[in-house]
């Protein structure tokens, strides 16, 4: 029993993964393919700035699922393109909010319609039953993890 469940488990990330990355790999494409000049991680952190402009860095962690340093690397390049900076909190200097450009600014209409294309490309032949059932299973998952 113990063993089945191993494989049945590991089966679930092994195909979680390959399709999170095939979406990832295809998204990276249709951004480069529209000529713009950011990554798939560096615009992960643009969404949740759309969402909510200026968090800090922490949150922008917490958002992503993303270390300290890979945050602090993402923003520093999202700096150089002139898509985010950084502001010094009132309250406490040791804290950076990181606000979005006019120039994220932008960019947001025209990625979010490339990340919707990319994701009709992924669903294809995928009934819209299936997803919903999808999405509760491994938002399940998720929430049975996240406590631990």
């Amino acid at each position: 029993m113990a063993d089945s469940q191993f494989r049945r488990g590991e089966l679930y990330s092994v195909i979680n993964g390959m399709a999170s990355t095939a979406v990832a790999r295809r998204l990276q494409k249709n951004f480069r393919k529209a000529g713009l000049e950011i990554t798939v991680e560096q615009w992960s952190v643009l969404y949740h700035l759309w969402k909510e402009d200026c968090l800090n860095q922490q949150e922008l962690c917490n958002r992503t699922f993303r270390d300290k340093p890979s945050i602090t690397r993402l923003i520093d390049n999202l700096e150089k393109q002139h898509l985010v900076k950084r502001i010094t909190s009132k309250e406490d200097r040791r804290i950076n909010q990181v606000c979005l450009t006019d120039a994220a600014k932008e960019l947001q209409e025209l990625t979010v319609e490339i990340a919707n294309q990319t994701m009709d490309e992924a669903l294809i032949g995928v009934n819209k039953t299936d997803i919903e059932i999808v999405k509760k299973v491994l938002q399940q998952v998720y929430d049975n993890l996240k406590q631990l």
